[in-house]
């Protein structure tokens, strides 16, 4: 175990202080996650797993009754974690380990690099976008042997898709458990576009097939109805762009809208593995000029560049805003608010909007199992063996539950076929209560720790999340009932394109990849010409939008962008020589 906990097979014959350099947010490869994204919230497949066959072999973590401390690091934590909620205290009491978390606090962007410089690691870590560097400096330790002898539920959780946790080709160590979800089908999705149920109501429920008639929709509604029962003016689309936000809500979705591309950050990948810095395209450059357009017109909110994510937040709550280009958990919380104030009709239904009706949006999309960010143990642990039965436990069965359901009795109830559901008191309370994670534990825990997908099934047939087809149609109120009746379908997401109109790509997906230093630092550079540029060509004069562009992609070449692109083209072929 010596050999293990040293990481003498991980370390890397690479200079240090290049590493230094490193931000600790690789913010190319953000696109996909700042937290839990719906594009890998569920992936999708068209096969249902049966968790419950095999061994459960660590579903008491091999606790004797001592407590083992150990530091974790959480780069995707907002708020304090005090380990104190009811379902921290079980995983202690089942694993023997008390987890003290540590996370990001502000605008703090160095903390890995400073580690890195201090020498000071906690036990357990998850760095996110910048695992990449503490592989280069070796301290994370390669988990293969640990998971061979101690962890029969990863192995059992990760099944087919296990190789794809070997970091390359040329070096096949497990250095990171995959911290999105493994398996599963998506019985939801906020989609490409997100638009009011009061404006979909007033167009009767017309599914818009091209920009151009989601535009118009829009224009009608805010023509009807300028200002909210309040009398404030009604915004028809706006977006979160004055930080990281912009990724998620101004870059992704032009890959999606434009080119019916899955999320691989901020790149498209082609059918030869090529990669292409998407903002290049000239489908994408299109949807801008649409933008511009938009902008230019007064249907895309004048705030949109400059105003805070709280502000965002705070004008969806008002009911003011009839359309996103955004994913679920970024604006879930603005939606709580309307719904706790009964606004139904100005929550959000999902939609697969694309630029015209030959492109399919990849909502529905199965990329694969994410790798390259997850939860690794480095080398300043003591430990190994509790940290990886812990993460062992929480891939157990028994785990599973705990962290996605809570505890019987309290959180979930057992039906007379044995399938675990929740009360309507506990589904109101987790739809609008924005603390119920945090006070619960419930959801709170699952990531960014390996879980199984929205409708994986344990033993019992129930599903291991609290999202189960049967739950999301019992769920829904009465605007969601009123657009499936509508529509003549059983689920909202029945209108999408379905995961079975796609191939399952033969790499994981790219925004998840732990990434060198010199990619990093490129893309740091492309992306903040991008974020720049582009909120520049929105906001100009439409009669300048042309040359605003092409003066973006000219930056973009100066700044090392075809190097950039061969580096992940080379690691993406690599990622598909793991599996073949």
């Amino acid at each position: 175990m010596n050999k293990i906990k040293k990481g003498e097979k991980n370390m890397k014959a690479k200079k240090l202080g290049a590493l230094l350099l490193t931000a600790s947010l690789a913010a190319g490869m953000l696109a996909g996650c700042g937290g839990k994204d719906d594009t890998t919230d569920s992936a999708n497949t068209n096969t249902n797993t049966d968790a419950g066959t095999g061994t459960d072999d660590s579903s008491d973590g091999g606790n004797s009754g001592e407590v083992t401390e150990l530091t974790f690091y959480n780069a995707d934590l907002t708020e304090d974690d005090p380990w104190t909620d009811p379902i921290a205290q079980i995983l202690t009491e089942k694993t023997g380990v008390k987890l003290n978390v540590d996370h990001p606090v502000g605008e703090d962007k160095q903390r890995i690099s400073l580690m890195i410089a201090e020498q000071n690691f906690p036990d357990l870590i998850y760095a996110k976008g910048d695992a990449g560097s503490l592989i280069d400096a070796g301290v994370m330790i390669d988990m293969t042997e640990l998971i061979e002898e101690y962890g029969p539920n990863i192995k059992k959780m990760y099944g087919e898709e296990f190789d794809k946790l070997k970091y390359s080709a040329d070096d096949p160590a497990i250095y990171q458990l995959s911290s999105y979800q493994m398996g599963g089908t998506k019985f939801e999705d906020s989609g490409t576009a997100q638009v009011q149920f009061a404006v979909l109501k007033e167009n009767d429920y017309k599914i818009p097939e091209t920009l151009e008639e989601f535009e118009q929709m829009l224009k009608d509604y805010k023509e009807a109805h300028p200002t909210t029962e309040d009398g404030s003016e009604t915004i028809g689309l706006t977006l979160s762009a004055a930080d990281w936000h912009w990724m998620i809500t101004l870059g992704n979705p032009a890959g999606y809208i434009a080119e019916g591309a899955p999320d691989n950050g901020q790149w498209l990948i082609d059918e030869n593995y090529n990669a292409t810095y998407k903002f290049t395209s000239d489908k994408i450059r299109s949807y801008f000029k649409w933008l511009n357009k938009l902008y230019n017109e007064g249907l895309l909110d004048p705030e949109f560049a400059t105003q805070t994510h709280d502000d965002y937040i705070a004008k969806i709550a008002s009911g003011r805003v009839l359309a996103l280009f955004d994913t679920l958990w970024d604006y879930q919380d603005g939606e709580k608010i309307l719904k706790s104030d009964g606004k139904l009709d100005k929550t959000y239904c999902g939609l697969p909007l694309t630029a015209d009706k030959d492109t399919k949006a990849p909502s529905l999309m199965y990329q694969g199992l994410a790798t390259g960010q997850g939860v690794g143990i480095t080398t300043a642990c003591e430990d190994p063996v509790a940290a990886i039965k812990f993460l062992d436990y929480i891939c157990s069965d028994e785990g599973q539950v705990l962290v996605n359901w809570g505890i019987e009795g309290t959180n979930y109830e057992i039906d007379e076929n044995g399938h675990r559901y929740r009360t309507e008191e506990e589904i109101k309370k987790e739809s609008e209560d924005k603390n119920y994670k945090k006070t619960t534990g419930v959801g709170f825990h699952n990531y960014p720790f390996p879980n199984y997908g929205t409708g994986v099934t344990d033993s019992t047939g129930s599903t291991f999340s609290t999202d189960s087809k049967e739950s999301i149609i019992a769920e829904y109120n009465e605007e969601q009932q009123a657009a499936c009746k509508a529509w003549g379908v059983e689920l909202l997401v029945d209108i999408f394109p379905q995961p079975s109109e796609f191939e399952t790509p033969a790499f994981p997906p790219t925004w998840a990849y732990s990434m060198p230093t010199d990619f990093v630092e490129i893309s740091n550079k492309l992306d903040e010409i991008a974020q720049a540029s582009l909120i520049g060509c929105v906001i100009g004069s439409e009669a300048d939008f042309d040359s605003s562009y092409d003066k973006m992609i000219s930056d973009l070449e100066g700044s090392d962008m075809d190097d950039a692109a061969q580096i992940l083209t080379d690691m993406v072929k690599g990622k598909v020589a793991l599996t073949q």
